[in-house]
């Protein structure tokens, strides 16, 4: 396998770690994102991490802009062998709350900027029998209160890499989904929600959390190395999942909790 890879999301957060990381391979890196400076910033620290590669300014929204990039990777890299759908926005409110531009903007970005992504590339990845890694999160699994137009995205992004693990198996294209829980990341830069309140309350899980997006793309290599399919970076987040498996319900009764708490700590800041 030749070492090319092409990483949507590349500006910034998980999407540059993952580079970094790959970068440490001496991998070649096809870098986007819709951040032009924070792309310039990536190419420089995976230039310094022993990797080299180009940028591509590109918006997964656009279709267009999408295969433009499939297109450059062919003609700067001769093809690609993996692409990390990672690109992701942020948001949050109560259903009741949430506008339909809300949901279209979650799902135009989040889901189908992956399976447009998935699209574009798939004649280089038939021909490099290469790998697909798509970006979810834990939400797609656990469907917490307050963001369920954020979870329906990512349930999305899982169902769609389900699919395609059993449908690309015979062209030997591998394919990975990752579920990371919140982490330090600079997602909240690009979070819409109705209330101030709601996004402070995001900030505090992203700050709590043990693990760094430079832990997340580590555990990554290593799980898409072993050919693992769902990877769970989260040690919390495996033993969730595996409850859930077990007993939904009582998952169930503990988002209900968390969303009445939610609900109430909004109403006594409005207060």
């Amino acid at each position: 396998m030749q070492n090319r890879m092409m990483i949507t999301g590349a500006g910034s957060g998980l999407g540059r770690e993952i580079a970094l990381r790959w970068a440490r391979e001496g991998w070649q890196l096809a870098l986007s994102d819709v951040s032009e400076p924070g792309l310039q910033e990536t190419l420089r620290l995976v230039r310094d991490a022993g990797g080299d590669g180009f940028t591509q300014r590109c918006d997964v929204r656009d279709y267009s802009q999408l295969t433009a990039l499939a297109q450059a990777c062919e003609v700067k890299l001769g093809g690609i062998d993996v692409i990390v759908n990672n690109a992701g926005v942020a948001s949050g409110g109560f259903f009741a709350e949430l506008s339909l531009e809300d949901w279209d903007w979650q799902i135009a970005i989040n889901l189908m900027g992956v399976v447009k992504g998935c699209k574009a590339f798939l004649a280089l990845l038939e021909k490099s029998k290469g790998r697909i890694i798509n970006i979810a999160s834990m939400a797609a699994l656990m469907q917490g209160p307050a963001m369920s137009n954020y979870n329906v995205a990512k349930a999305g992004v899982v169902a769609l890499s389900e699919s395609l693990l059993v449908e690309l198996k015979q062209q030997e294209i591998g394919v990975h989904v990752v579920c990371p829980s919140f982490f330090q990341t600079n997602l909240l830069d690009s979070f819409r929600g109705p209330t101030p309140a709601m996004k402070a309350q995001v900030g505090k899980l992203l700050e709590s959390s043990p693990i760094s997006a430079t832990d997340i793309a580590d555990y990554i290599y290593q799980r898409v190395s072993e050919g693992e399919f769902m990877i769970l970076p989260h040690e919390q987040g495996r033993m969730a999942w595996t409850l859930k498996q077990k007993n939904p319900q009582l998952l169930y009764d503990e988002m209900t909790l968390m969303a009445d708490k939610m609900r109430a700590k909004a109403q006594a800041i409005k207060a």
